[in-house]
């Protein structure tokens, strides 16, 4: 097995609209109060796909596969049932997230109502998808990711933020008013459920023999450290950057001056520049939720996880088609997106419980099994996942 590789996937997978509209809105409206969210949120997303990855290199098998083979009768059911429920709900409204963040990215650089951009897009992911010739494209549209991170990255350094008040904001613990949903977001932008069923799946197809095994483990650690450490300084910059242009001079951020925060580097271009890096990363994103939603679904049902099968059509279609009428909605653009993080962190506490399970079952993993540090702090995240969660939603009827 290669020492580098599925783990960055994962990284270009979470880098989407979400991750950049999320980090901004948290820099733009809180500053650097939120740091400590988005370092546990990087923590967490290495341990749990150390996890996910860790199974797929022992078993051979992804995520949904193991899941289902835990249970039986009236438990297999239920697993199935809420796995299914879990990544369906993520992925539709995600879909819907990464659709209208391309859709801001076309409206910005051409003009053009944004419903219409978001139906044109979806039929593109379609039709890319349909005619299996999206890998080429994807391959462009991730580069051109990779180049708006790089500059995002390159902006933070020229704005200069004060070091005092980044160490200030990752370690301190605050929960300003209104803050909560803007938590749930930045963490289910990065921990993104999904994702979970992506690496293991990757990994599982060039699963090692028992003698490469302890190899390849250590290599899928190293791996997967150094992609989402990447992810998170990215994460970082566009948060750090949204604080030293919005934040500091108390600019409200919107659809229409998002990009401004780019100025420092790139003057009069940022807007342009800053549209075709949300486009790109918007329409990367709507082709691989899809996917990943239908490899975890049919996987969990038991059924062929084939591209060219009927029923895995059949679901990615659907999250396609949920996906287009959460985003022609007509709730405001980032605030659809925001949205739309959110619920996946609401949702991951169920697909966190259920890796959990399955990396303890001793039969399946063997000396590779959970450890009591691994289960302590896996519990951790998905106890402060979820306590979160319930004070968002008692909050709302408070």
């Amino acid at each position: 097995m290669r020492k580098f590789g599925p783990a960055l996937l994962v990284t270009a997978a979470f880098i989407g609209p979400g991750t950049v509209t999320t980090a901004t809105l948290a820099g733009g409206n809180f500053g650097f109060t939120l740091l400590w969210a988005l370092v546990f949120s990087v923590i967490a997303t290495f341990v749990l796909q150390e996890m996910a990855s860790r199974l797929g290199l022992v078993t051979g098998n992804g995520l949904a596969e193991a899941i289902s083979q835990q249970f039986s009768g009236i438990n297999r059911a239920l697993a199935i049932l809420l796995v299914v429920s879990a990544i369906g709900v993520g992925n539709a409204a995600y879909q819907g997230g990464n659709l209208t963040g391309a859709a801001m990215g076309l409206a910005g650089f051409s003009g053009g109502e944004l419903t219409h951009w978001v139906w044109l897009l979806a039929a593109v992911a379609t039709g890319l998808l349909l005619t299996g010739q999206y890998k080429w494209v994807e391959k462009s549209l991730i580069a051109l990711v990779l180049i708006m991170s790089t500059v995002f990255i390159a902006t933070m350094v020229l704005a200069g933020p004060s070091l005092l008040d980044v160490i200030q904001g990752a370690l301190t613990f605050d929960l300003p008013n209104g803050s909560s949903l803007m938590i749930m977001a930045l963490i289910g932008t990065t921990v993104v459920p999904y994702n979970l069923f992506l690496h293991a799946s990757i990994v599982a197809k060039n699963a090692p023999n028992e003698n490469n095994l302890d190899t390849a483990l250590k290599n899928n650690r190293i791996d997967s450290s150094l992609s989402i450490s990447l992810g998170g300084l990215i994460t970082l910059s566009i948060l750090s950057c949204a604080a030293s242009t919005f934040f500091v001079t108390q600019t409200q951020v919107d659809a229409a001056n998002i990009g401004q925060q780019l100025a420092p580097l790139l003057g009069e271009y940022a807007n342009i520049f800053f549209a075709i890096g949300l486009f790109a990363a918007g329409l990367t994103s709507a082709i691989t939720a899809p996917l990943a939603a239908a490899y975890a679904v049919t996987g969990a049902l038991g059924w062929k996880t084939e591209l060219t099968d009927i029923r895995f059509k059949c679901v990615w279609i659907s999250v396609m088609l949920v996906g287009v009428l959460f985003a022609s909605s007509g709730i405001k653009p980032l605030a659809a997106i925001l949205f739309a993080q959110a619920t996946n962190g609401l949702l991951l506490p169920i697909i966190a419980i259920f890796l959990i399970w399955t990396l303890n079952d001793k039969p399946l993993m063997g000396r590779h099994k959970n450890g009591l540090l691994a289960n302590l702090v896996g519990g951790i995240i998905v106890a402060f996942v979820s306590i979160l969660g319930l004070y968002k939603v008692v909050s709302a009827f408070i």
